[in-house]
C-alpha cells in the first residue's frame, strides 16, 4: 500500500498501538519520546477530552515494536528532534490527526473493509480493546467490576458509566457473563386437575 517505509512502520505502529491501548488517535499523535517508558512498559497520555493525564500499561511486544519505529534509520533520517514527537514526517515533524486518518481510510479502503457508509475509523478500536478486556475478565473468571474500573483509567474516563458505552454485546462476551447468572430452581408445572 505504502511505499514509503517510514510512513508504512509509521501507520502500523500507530494502529498497532491503539489496538493494544485503546487510547484516542488525538493522544497517540502527539505521544513524544520521553512520554514511552520502556523499562516498565508504560506511556504517560495527555488527555484531550478530559484533564487527566493518565498512565496507560503496554505489552512488551508493543514497546518493542516502538522502540524498533524509533531506532528506523528511515525515521532518523527525518532528522527528528530527539524529545519531539514518536511519529513523525518525512521533515521530522508530527502529524497532524487529519493526515493519519485519512491514510487510515486509504488502508481499509485498499482492504476492502466494507462501503464507504461503513467506514471503519480509528475511534472503533477502542470499543473493541474495552470489549477484549471484558470478555477476558469473563472467561478468566476474574472480576468484571475492577477490569470496568481499570478500562475507565486506560480509555480516560471520569465515570464508569461512559466506559460502557464502549462495549459491544458480542456472542462471547455474552455466553461467558451468562455463565455468571446463578441458576434458578426451575419452577414446577402447575397441577392440572382433571375437569368434566
Amino acid at each position: 500500500m505504502f511505499t514509503n517505509k517510514r510512513l508504512a512502520a509509521t501507520m502500523h505502529t500507530i494502529v498497532g498501538l491503539l489496538a493494544a491501548t485503546g487510547i484516542r488517535i488525538g493522544e497517540a499523535v502527539p505521544l513524544r519520546v520521553a512520554e514511552l517508558d520502556a523499562d516498565n512498559n508504560l506511556i504517560l497520555v495527555h488527555g484531550r477530552k478530559t484533564p487527566l493525564d493518565r498512565l496507560v500499561p503496554l505489552h512488551p511486544t508493543t514497546t518493542e515494536v516502538l522502540l524498533r519505529y524509533l531506532a528506523m534509520p528511515e525515521r532518523a533520517a527525518t532528522r527528528p528532534d530527539p524529545h519531539g514527537p514518536i511519529f513523525v514526517t518525512y521533515r521530522g515533524t508530527g502529524f497532524t490527526i487529519k493526515t493519519i486518518e485519512q491514510r487510515f481510510r486509504r488502508l481499509t479502503h485498499a482492504a476492502g473493509l466494507g462501503p464507504r457508509r461503513a467506514r471503519r475509523r480509528l475511534h472503533d478500536l477502542r470499543h473493541t480493546v474495552a470489549t477484549r478486556h471484558l470478555t477476558t475478565a469473563y472467561r478468566d473468571h476474574g472480576d468484571p467490576r475492577n477490569t470496568l474500573s481499570l478500562l475507565a483509567t486506560w480509555l480516560g474516563h471520569t465515570r464508569i458509566a461512559d466506559t460502557f458505552w464502549y462495549l459491544s454485546a458480542t456472542p462471547e462476551l455474552l455466553a461467558h457473563a451468562a455463565e455468571r447468572l446463578e441458576p434458578g430452581p426451575i419452577p414446577a408445572a402447575p397441577a392440572t386437575t382433571g375437569g368434566r
